[in-house]
């Protein structure tokens, strides 16, 4: 199952992805006869409902429903927003893999995530505009896939990760690099600049994935490869950084984790970059140089 945030006449809502249509949640519980689900894509997630509609829509056939469900959008149609606005944490990860390392001239961590966390003032959509702050002449992008925490989890294992997420994302990380090679202290500093953190529109969860490490990531500028990687080159696996930042602090549903980019690319003004993973919607946005 895929949900989608959906921005429709200056309200957010959810909907269900079925190929190139969408769902609403509010017309499904319009057919259903009761307020059964909840309508945003946070709601489902805090109210872990998300594996009880996925079982519901599978009982149900998608097939009938887009049929007899009156609601049904097509996904080219819609303007879709990031996939909601205030979770309780952001964590990144640095360096994740060796080769980003060289794009800063520095050696990856190998005994523990390089974590940083930022603030929701952070975040952005898809196609809405990356500004690159008066205070850096030198920022840069990075795309990323995203980890959603689905459930309440305190010191799980790397086996029982798996069983607390909601589902993946992709993202496109920001970061003031000029700010950042000054002192690493400044490392939130660097990363905490409003529209620094992109995220995509759509959750897509595990059953849509056969394997997380075999998805490659790529970043993309106007169009073009600036670098690609598969995830199981990371240094930090995506069980492992649950697993981890699961004994630091108690993981909340909603929270996310971003797990490292394959390359950073330093972003202009009237830049577009991308997030590309595979079988995930692309994630899209312009770029603006308030200094310009």
């Amino acid at each position: 199952m895929r949900l989608i945030n959906i921005l429709e006449n200056g309200q957010e809502h959810a909907g269900v992805v079925f190929g190139d249509k969408v769902l609403t949640i509010s017309s499904i519980n319009k057919y259903i006869g009761e307020e059964t689900w909840s309508n945003t894509v946070f709601e489902l997630i805090l109210g872990g409902e998300i594996e009880a509609l996925n079982n519901w829509l599978q009982e149900n056939r998608y097939e009938y429903l887009l049929e007899h469900v009156d609601g049904v959008k097509e996904l080219s149609e819609i303007k879709a927003g990031p996939l909601y606005r205030r979770p309780r944490k952001i964590w990144g990860i640095g360096l994740n893999y060796v080769d980003h390392a060289s794009d800063l001239s520095e050696k990856a961590p190998s005994t523990e995530p390089a974590s940083f966390m930022k603030p929701d003032t952070t975040i952005i959509g898809p196609h809405d505009t990356i500004e690159i702050p008066l205070q850096s002449e030198r920022t840069t992008g990075e795309a990323e896939l995203g980890i959603i925490i689905g459930k309440e989890c305190k010191n799980v294992s790397e086996e029982e990760a798996p069983s607390v997420i909601a589902g993946f994302t992709t993202i496109i990380d920001m970061t003031a690099e000029d700010i950042l090679q000054k002192n690493p202290r400044y490392l939130t500093r660097s990363k905490s600049f409003d529209t620094f953190f992109s995220i995509g529109s759509q959750l897509v969860m595990p059953d849509e994935v056969n394997d997380v490490h075999h998805l490659n990531v790529s970043t993309i500028i106007n169009g073009e490869l600036h670098r690609k990687n598969v995830v199981s080159n990371m240094t930090f696996l995506p069980w492992e950084l649950v697993s981890f930042h699961s004994k630091v602090m108690t993981l909340l549903p909603g929270d996310i984790i971003s797990t490292g980019t394959p390359g950073a690319v330093v972003i202009r003004d009237g830049d577009v970059i991308e997030c590309h993973i595979d079988g995930f919607e692309p994630l899209r946005n312009t770029v603006k140089d308030l200094k310009v």
